[in-house]
């Protein structure tokens, strides 16, 4: 499978924001739905977002709804998420991945997910 590898996790203090962004290669984004997971040690990956090949469509787990976007630049082949307002539950290790469709992306196993980056939020 294609692996992708996630960039510009921090630490930020509650209510601040950050910028994810994913790099892989052009094979890697063409065609495919690209997504964010993120996940605390010793607990299950959850599905944070994803967006369709197109741009055109996109999802996004509940919690987050309203505060991050993700977006996807095919001519830079990146993807990124905009994280605001960012709160402490929000701290994680967040991942990316392609998959065929975001429907396909809201269950992908763990061996889809690529490197991931830190993202911790202080209270």
């Amino acid at each position: 499978q294609v692996q992708l590898v996630a960039s510009g996790g921090g630490l930020v203090q509650a209510g601040g924001s950050l910028r994810l962004s994913c790099v892989g290669s052009g094979r890697a984004f063409r065609g495919y739905a690209l997504g964010w997971s993120r996940q605390v040690p010793g607990k299950q990956r959850e599905f944070v977002a994803a967006i369709s090949w197109s741009g055109g469509s996109t999802k996004y787990t509940d919690s987050v709804e309203g505060r991050f976007t993700i977006s996807r630049d095919g001519a830079k082949n990146t993807l990124s998420l905009q994280m605001n307002n960012l709160k402490p539950e929000d701290t994680a290790v967040y991942s990316c991945a392609a998959a065929n469709n975001i429907a396909t992306m809201t269950s992908l196993s763990d061996d889809y997910w690529g490197q991931g980056t830190q993202v911790t939020v202080s209270s």
